[in-house]
């Protein structure tokens, strides 16, 4: 008991250790990504399962004054935002076609981007992945 009191003793002289005011796994000063790095044409493989062949449609995006348009798998989208508060840039958009609205949400990693789209009126949820191409 001894031997606890003074582990304890010890514990309360160096006092709690320091937090960080960072989010975790976040360096001390990321560099914020820009918009601009989404701009482009980029080929989109919504294939329904990793081992899936490839299923490739397009996602155009043009940013123009800072007002960006653009269209996924030959759809305009509509209802644009992007987050570049973080050392990734993400953003989300809605298309719509006969079957109902489209959410899809991505990240650019690394000079590619990722993410999901969730169909509401087919009851899905397609995982992809894009890269970029030269010609939409």
């Amino acid at each position: 008991m001894r031997a606890l009191a003074g582990v304890l003793t010890f514990v309360t002289l160096l006092g709690p250790p320091a937090l960080s005011a960072q989010a975790p796994g976040t360096s001390a000063e990321p560099a914020k990504p820009e918009l601009s790095a989404l701009a482009g044409a980029w080929r989109v493989d919504l294939r329904p399962a990793p081992d899936a062949d490839p299923y490739f449609q397009s996602l155009v995006v043009a940013i123009t004054d800072g007002q960006v348009e653009g269209s996924f798998y030959d759809t305009a989208f509509r209802d644009f935002q992007a987050n570049a508060d973080w050392a990734t840039l993400h953003f989300a958009f809605v298309t719509e076609d006969g079957s109902g609205i489209y959410h899809t949400s991505g990240r650019l990693v690394e000079g590619r981007l990722e993410r999901t789209t969730h169909a509401l009126g087919r009851g899905f949820l397609a995982v992809w992945t894009a890269e970029r191409v030269e010609d939409p």
